[in-house]
């Protein structure tokens, strides 16, 4: 009997190595057949008439030092040294009201980079993701451990979208297709994500960086309109800045930067709000520059999926808390919420470590905790109005900080 059970398990393992192997060979040879030409256009400071590239200069998107194939070969084998994470997280999903009061401004964290903003009778989400996974056909790719702070079927009507580039866990075509199909919402991107969702049949408008729009225009209405509202809960009374961050796009490996990544400001009545999607520090005037288009209500600001190696801090695609609150400091933001951790592990930090890290860098630059709003999945904040940002005694423990995985 044992010597079957040796024999079963040589055979297993044999398999399994032919289907690394396999994979692997998959890796290199099917990507070429993949590739994507999502947008068409003249060269620009930032695209070279065939991918488009961050004008600050370029990062390694992967660690230096680690071949692709070995990382996917521990990963599938579970020896790939990541922190262990909880297999679920706690959530008590919430149900938001219709819609924030003419000068409201209401902000749930639905979960990674998703968030729902009510601001001046407008419904905003930015990077809808609701499927339990983040990768091709739903399949594949990193699973959720935190489900969604609010029920899809809870979701107010939405107005706008914004989409800040085609990486699966923030250009997720099932969510985005049903959001279609029940609400009609404004969708707005960078240039080249849209033929993805057309391909879908979502419409949506793409924008290069530094394009604005107006709610009267996406609405089909001219940009010039002016329009009476007699319900103010649907007057599109607003304007979306598709505005520069740095990242890198792609779906399929080797479409690598057909489409454009960008941040977003919304101005609304209630006032600015900046989505600054997946990004890294790059040169880090990217902020400035936003901060120019008005005083910023709230900043929404990805701080996990920075660690790929032991003490790593940033990474080039993501930066983590301590330049979060860099770019908070630059863009002059009177409130943040901090987003993109805690519900898919795509990197080698621990569940909580991106908060807990970010609450000893407000330290650092003694800034109060408060203005990083403390959310958890499924928490509704009244964003308070824009006040200048005072600064306290600053404490930092590198030590601590350093303690962190």
């Amino acid at each position: 009997m044992d010597r079957l059970f040796r024999k079963i398990a040589g055979g297993l393992g044999l398999a399994l190595l032919f289907l690394l192997i396999a994979l692997c060979l998959a890796i290199t040879i099917v990507p070429p057949f993949l590739d994507r030409i999502y947008y068409e256009g003249p060269a620009s400071r930032h695209f070279d008439g065939a991918h488009f590239f961050n004008p600050d200069g370029e990062d390694d998107a992967a660690p230096r030092g680690r071949n692709l194939h070995i990382a996917i070969a521990r990963y599938l084998m579970g020896r790939d040294e990541q922190p262990v994470w909880p297999d679920a997280i706690a959530v008590t999903p919430t149900r938001p009201a219709p819609f924030a009061a003419p000068r409201g401004m209401v902000a749930t964290w639905v979960g990674h980079a998703t968030v729902l903003v009510q601001a001046a009778g407008l419904n905003i989400l930015t990077d809808p993701i609701w499927s339990d996974r983040a990768g091709p056909f739903n399949l594949i790719g990193p699973r959720r451990v935190a489900q969604p702070g609010i029920r899809f079927d809870d979701l107010p009507k939405i107005d706008l979208i914004v989409i800040s580039h085609n990486h699966y866990d923030h250009l997720d075509i099932p969510t985005l297709k049903r959001l279609w199909d029940r609400d009609r919402p404004r969708i707005v991107t960078g240039l080249g994500n849209d033929a993805i969702l057309k391909a879908a049949g979502i419409p949506s408008t793409a924008l290069d960086w530094g394009r604005s729009i107006s709610g009267a225009a996406l609405g089909g209405l001219g940009a010039d309109t002016v329009i009476q509202c007699e319900n103010y809960e649907h007057c599109p009374d607003y304007r979306v800045h598709v505005t520069r961050n740095h990242h890198w796009s792609s779906r399929w490996a080797t479409d690598r930067n057909r489409a454009l990544w960008s941040s977003f400001v919304i101005e609304t009545r209630a006032g600015n709000i900046f989505f600054a999607g997946d990004t890294g520090a790059g040169d880090m005037m990217w902020p400035e520059e936003a901060a120019r288009l008005g005083p910023i209500r709230l900043a929404i600001l990805p701080i996990g999926a920075f660690r790929f190696q032991k003490g790593q801090m940033e990474s080039g695609a993501h930066i983590g808390p301590e330049q979060a609150v860099r770019v908070f400091e630059r863009l002059k933001a009177s409130t943040a919420i901090p987003v993109h951790w805690g519900t898919f592990r795509l990197s080698y930090e621990q569940w909580d470590t991106p908060p807990r890290m970010l609450e000893l860098f407000l330290r650092c630059e003694g800034i109060e905790r408060k203005r990083f709003a403390p959310l958890r999945i499924d928490q509704s904040i009244p964003v308070p109005a824009y006040t200048p940002v005072a600064r306290g005694a600053k404490r930092c423990d590198r030590r601590a900080i350093a303690a962190l995985e």
